[in-house]
């Protein structure tokens, strides 16, 4: 047994139960007894369907590892029980947590499964994206420093005839500052919005010849060329757009259940006073 699949099974052992001997089982359906507790086939099955990667040979080899894990395991619980570990607040604790978590997994799965991102959805999400990115590219070089009067005093620079590139060496922007400051080619809805405001204001050619301020500092922006751009298909990027439209469908309805349930908090309990030494 791999270490992954007995690290997988035994994060859920609260949620499974190794059946007593005199329990119900068929006994077509008994795998094996370990101290007269039942190890079922389904339990067998069940284990190998939900740990082994899909496409990988279930054969007798497989199998019989999988039988071994789960004896190993029916030792192991049996040598916790005695040790009364699952009496211990603590692991009482956990083991309700991981049992409840597997069922709020479960229901979400299910949820999820009821509730699929339709084709609808996906189109409309994809066509709102298109148009906030826009179908303009621009090749921009910035020079960013942290005082507006460095930014004109780069500006005045510049009018008189200095090269973009050499005063970019100083730009506290490390990314860019070796390459003159080349930000390549982008949407404007890659930058911050005062950034891109700034760019898309620019004629190819020309600089801003106003600091433009922005979260980072000053900045001095170059358009160095335009060009147009055509949208993805929207088969390329589709699997991305369920994902996200059906996690944003998932916490909005859990939001929901949360603004609908009667939530009732109590106090904290103060802590106790240290014992006298």
């Amino acid at each position: 047994m791999t270490h992954t699949l007995k690290a997988a099974v035994l994060a859920v052992a609260a949620t499974l139960t190794l059946a007593a001997c005199g329990d119900k089982t068929p006994a077509d359906k008994v795998l094996t007894k370990v101290n007269g507790n039942v190890i079922s086939t389904d339990t067998l099955d069940w284990l190998i369907k939900e740990q082994v990667p899909a496409g990988t040979p279930v054969d007798d080899s497989l199998r019989l590892r999988a039988r071994d894990h789960l004896v190993q395991r029916a030792v192991l619980l049996e040598a916790a029980r005695t040790a009364k570990l699952d009496q211990q607040a603590d692991i009482k604790m956990r083991m309700e947590y991981v049992r409840d978590e597997q069922l709020v997994n479960a229901y979400i799965k299910d949820w999820l499964a009821k509730n699929p991102v339709t084709d609808e959805k996906v189109k409309a999400e994809f066509d709102k994206r298109i148009a906030e990115a826009g179908d303009t590219e621009f090749k921009a070089r910035h020079i960013l420093v942290e005082k507006e009067e460095d930014a004109k005093a780069l500006i005045e620079k510049l009018k008189k005839g200095g090269k973009f590139a050499d005063l970019a060496k100083a730009s506290k922007d490390p990314g860019s500052a070796a390459t003159g400051g080349d930000l390549g080619w982008a949407r404007p809805a890659t930058f911050v919005p005062e950034f891109a405001e700034a760019l898309k204001g620019l004629e190819k050619g020309k600089f801003t010849e106003t600091p433009v301020k922005s979260q980072f500092g000053y900045h001095v922006i170059l358009l160095e060329d335009v060009r147009k751009i055509a949208p993805p298909p929207i088969e390329s990027i589709k699997p991305q757009l369920q994902q996200s439209l059906q996690q944003e469908a998932l916490a909005a309805y859990i939001k929901d259940l949360v603004a609908k349930a009667k939530i009732e908090d109590s106090k904290p309990a103060e802590p106790k006073a240290a014992a006298s030494q």
